[in-house]
């Protein structure tokens, strides 16, 4: 058989069919962070206001994938492509986690998450034509940005969820180590009306994954 190199439909839709089509422990490549903690008994509403925030967690994770393989695909060289990838693997274990935490509280990922997924790859790939230098700027920003939002849910989460916050920390840490290894690999810091714009799409994100 002829050796057929992938499109950019193949490029779209293999990482979207693996971020869509569940998750397991065995998916991860690093241990669960929560598996040391008990689970306590949460109250209903502080169960469910727990599940809303990590399906936003979850919902941001499906929005990584499609924002790392949009910018792996139109990156100028092999090395920022692979840097990437790398990173989109690496954020498939916060998907995991996040999809294993809401299966302990009783619920599910967002309904909303193939959009979440084909508007971050469109954003990524827009990114990515713009040069490495801004795609790598673009990455380093996305995870600060994440990593500000998941320091805010470490202060909403209920006192005595402590699964959820030790899976929304170890998160944390790697999403600001990821935003550091970006600005290392040569990022351009982005200009201000491009960040804000980042912030208010996020909140949009947000606000809708919670409830759905």
């Amino acid at each position: 058989m002829a050796f057929r190199s992938p499109t950019a439909t193949d490029l779209f839709l293999q990482p979207l069919a693996r971020a869509l089509s569940g998750t397991s422990r065995a998916a991860a490549s690093r241990s669960y962070p929560a598996s040391m903690q008990a689970e306590d008994a949460l109250p209903p509403p502080a169960r469910r206001h727990a599940a809303g925030l990590m399906r936003v967690n979850h919902a941001g994770e499906i929005a990584a994938q499609g924002l790392y393989h949009g910018q792996a695909l139109t990156a100028r060289t092999p090395e920022v492509a692979g840097h990437l990838r790398e990173a989109a693997a690496e954020e498939r274990d916060h998907m995991v986690w996040c999809e294993q935490r809401l299966a302990e509280l009783g619920s599910q990922p967002s309904r909303l998450s193939p959009l979440w997924f084909a508007g971050s790859f469109a954003m990524g790939a827009a990114a990515g034509l713009a040069g490495d230098r801004w795609s790598l700027g673009f990455v380093a920003e996305t995870e600060h940005q994440v990593a500000a939002h998941l320091d805010q849910h470490l202060t909403q989460l209920p006192a005595a969820d402590q699964r959820s916050r030790a899976v929304v920390t170890a998160m944390r840490d790697d999403e600001a180590r990821h935003g550091a290894e970006a600005m290392a690999a040569g990022g351009t810091e982005l200009p201000r009306p491009v960040k804000r714009l980042m912030h208010r799409v996020a909140g949009v994100m947000k606000a809708l994954a919670y409830h759905y």
